[in-house]
């Protein structure tokens, strides 16, 4: 009788797990953090930039659509740039643009600079596209198979951080004083503590960022590895990518739902104060809050998926939480109490910034060999797309109509977000790569 053998799979590779990883991927978290910190300086305080550079409310909703912009056309090059020379010169210029970027600012404090100010923002937004791209990869090339999940999220968990400080600081630090010169002043010190931190983190990136550890952390990445350099087609890649349906599902739902987490971010100031007059603290504490819900909820996810792999139905459950969200803070927005906005804010943030990491981690289950960086390419620069298209839209909505149906706006949105993830196919080939895998190791020790 004959024995039944396995499939044929490469010869097992070495493989370690290095204590380097939990460092590279906090310090990514740190720099990622400094750069999205800025995404959003501008806009929650947006009627006291208005006032001191003597600009429209929608110029300084640009402030922060650029970062969305400007992703849309470079997404493509860096990816290709991340895919040919790797992290680590990905991490330097994204470092290097972002330090520039705030020093450009802090020579900008003149009410008459405020195209300085605008360049200093874009080659902020510059930098975003070397960042938002890397968790997944950074997770797949550095830690394990029961780790990636959790690594991302912390990837993802620093980006938020950051919007979540870009949310607090900027109101307590400059404050809405009458007089220009104390107001320049304030803002001044803002810049430069940005442009500080900036500096220290790249000198930082510059000293100890690694490229990748010396042996794969999974037979997985060991494959990748082992895919020599003409049998890779970037073009062919995104075309494999192009073709494969539920992926670009995902990029589809992926985009609704972050887009419309940078549109009620971006205009959160607006929203807030039309309601509250004078709480532009509150409004920044009350983005505080989304965010630092939405930390919770990244971290959650990411732990939750490295346990039970049920990529699609966590996906879902949170993305149709996301919905339920959006409903609950649009009810209740105009109460007049400001207590259950807070808690309304943070239940909304808690799913829909949670999502974050699970689009991520969906996406590379879903493309597998795929590059990780094409895919995430992908998913963000749908999300910068959304993001821009609702930003606009709402803001005009809630200039001409009210900020009820600016919400409810985006709520139909994230309803057909959520039809639409309930459509995505279940095709986990990374889980399917590591279980070959195991099997064959398990066959040949029996």
């Amino acid at each position: 009788m004959d024995v039944e053998e396995p499939p044929a799979e490469p010869p097992l590779q070495p493989t370690r797990l290095y204590v380097k990883r939990w460092f590279i991927v906090l310090l990514f978290s740190s720099y990622s953090l400094c750069n999205s910190y800025q995404w959003i300086q501008y806009g929650i305080i947006s009627n006291i930039f208005m006032r001191y550079y003597d600009v429209s409310t929608f110029t300084i909703d640009w402030m922060s659509m650029i970062y969305m912009l400007t992703y849309i056309p470079f997404i493509f090059p860096v990816t290709w740039l991340l895919d040919k020379k790797g992290l680590r010169v990905v991490a330097l210029v994204a470092t290097a643009l972002n330090c520039a970027g705030t020093w450009i600012k802090v020579l900008s404090v003149r009410p008459d600079l405020f195209a300085v100010t605008f360049l200093g923002q874009f080659c902020c937004s510059c930098a975003q596209v070397f960042i938002l791209g890397m968790p997944s990869t950074i997770a797949s090339v550095w830690f394990g198979s029961e780790e990636v999940s959790t690594a991302c999220s912390i990837g993802v968990f620093g980006n938020q951080l950051g919007i979540a400080i870009g949310f607090l600081l900027p109101p307590i630090l400059v404050p809405n004083v009458e007089d220009m010169d104390e107001l320049a002043g304030h803002i001044r010190n803002m810049f430069y503590i940005t442009a500080g931190v900036a500096t220290f983190l790249f000198i930082l990136v510059i000293i100890v960022f690694q490229e990748r550890p010396e042996l794969p952390p999974t037979q997985a990445q060991a494959r990748a590895r082992s895919l020599p350099p003409e049998q890779y087609s970037y073009l062919a890649s995104i075309l494999r990518l192009v073709r494969n349906r539920p992926f670009m599902l995902l990029v589809v739902t992926y985009g609704l739902n972050v887009g419309c987490f940078y549109a009620v971010g971006t205009l959160l100031n607006r929203m807030i104060i039309i309601h509250y007059p004078g709480e532009e603290v509150n409004a920044g504490r009350i983005g505080l809050t989304i965010v630092i819900a939405g930390m919770v909820g990244s971290l959650i996810c990411g732990i939750w998926l490295d346990k039970t792999k049920t990529y699609k139905q966590t996906t879902l459950v949170v993305y149709f939480m996301s919905l339920v969200g959006m409903v609950v803070y649009t009810s209740t927005l105009s109460l007049g109490h400001l207590w259950v906005v807070f808690v309304t804010a943070g239940s909304l943030g808690f799913f829909m910034t949670g999502y974050l990491p699970l689009g991520f981690e969906f996406a590379v289950e879903l493309t597998y060999p795929e590059s990780e960086g094409t895919s995430s390419g992908l998913l963000n620069c749908s999300a910068q797309v959304f993001g821009i298209i609702f930003t606009i839209c709402q803001g005009k909505i809630i200039d001409t109509y009210g900020t009820l149906p600016g919400n409810i706006f985006l709520c139909v949105f994230l309803l057909i977000g959520a039809g639409l993830t309930a459509l995505i196919k279940s095709d986990l080939r990374r889980q399917k790569a590591n279980k070959l895998v195991k099997i064959a190791r398990d066959w040949t020790t029996s």
